[in-house]
């Protein structure tokens, strides 16, 4: 019987939260898809592996020799994934959006210096993820915003920071400023993410910074295309940053300085023991942002 390693993941994740809400977070899939794949599991072995009640998900007998097993098999999975990929010369890297935004182009080409014949596979992630596919073992090493969720089961660099800005429809109130004071954006809706919990979605919203006003959400949207289509259509605004506004030009978006926000930053996260590949794909991202950083015409501070 073949089973998908991504339902083993599921089951890991639901055995050690006890709890399908914290698992769906942690896993940022939503509570009903989760329970259908754990539903499908339990069709596929023949097993009932939880018992469901008020207070959470205990383990059955089924469950806890099944939860004794997972880990050490998916373990030895991303162990023969990531040397079939090496023999290969194929780095997969997660990313999201702009990744390291101008700096991307000048990681690859150190890595491809460093490791001449490999290749790297960008693989993007919808901003349901914000840990760009590590969560799920789908990539070793990614390039993404921080904070993001379960920071401390991942290794963490930072970057870089570059500030913050507000995307507006080209017919909002303030389209025509220079810039924008952040309490003067406190009443409008916002466009965010997916719905998730924690600092990540905090910091998008810029929670710690609202005075203890809560953000009124005005469209959801999990791609690029359609968070600027919303925001065009005048459904919220949002706070981006400032590297937004140039990789993402659209007729009817208009992005604008905002003060009293903290800044967005950049990092490389990797898994543990990920290899020698992704060591030098992190010195990579550490040498190239640290001589833009220091170079001349450099636009981060």
């Amino acid at each position: 019987m073949d089973v998908d390693t991504r339902l083993l993941r599921y089951f890991a994740a639901i055995a050690e939260e006890g709890n399908l809400t914290r698992a769906a977070h942690r896993l940022f899939v939503s509570q009903p898809s989760l329970t259908k794949q754990l539903k499908h599991l339990e069709s596929q072995l023949g097993v009932r592996l939880f018992t469901r009640s008020s207070t959470g998900m205990t383990l059955t007998d089924a469950g806890h020799a099944l939860a004794r097993r997972v880990p050490s098999v998916l373990a030895d999975w991303d162990v023969a994934v990531r040397d079939t990929r090496s023999a290969a010369r194929v780095l997969r890297v997660g990313f999201l959006a702009s990744a390291a935004s101008e700096a991307t182009d000048d990681i690859l080409a150190a890595f491809r210096e460093r490791r001449p014949g490999w290749r790297v596979d960008l693989r993007q992630s919808p901003w349901s993820d914000p840990t760009a596919g590590l969560a799920h073992a789908e990539v070793p090493v990614a390039l993404l915003r921080l904070p993001f969720p379960a920071e401390d089961k991942f290794a963490i660099r930072t970057l870089f920071s570059e500030p913050r800005c507000v995307a507006l429809s080209s017919s909002h109130r303030l389209a025509g400023r220079r810039e924008i004071a952040f309490p003067e954006l406190w009443d409008d809706p916002v466009v965010v993410a997916p719905a998730l919990k924690g600092t990540w979605r905090d910091h998008w919203l810029a929670t710690s910074e609202r005075d203890g006003r809560n953000a009124r959400i005005g469209a959801v949207a999990e791609q690029p295309e359609d968070f600027l289509n919303a925001i065009a259509r005048g459904h919220g605004i949002a706070l981006v940053p400032a590297s937004t506004s140039l990789l993402y030009e659209r007729p009817g978006v208009v992005y604008i300085p905002v003060t009293g926000v903290s800044p967005s930053e950049v990092g490389v996260a990797w898994l543990p023991e990920a290899g020698e590949a992704v060591a030098d794909f992190v010195q990579c991202c550490l040498d190239v942002t640290q001589t833009r950083r220091t170079g001349c015409g450099t636009r981060w501070d």
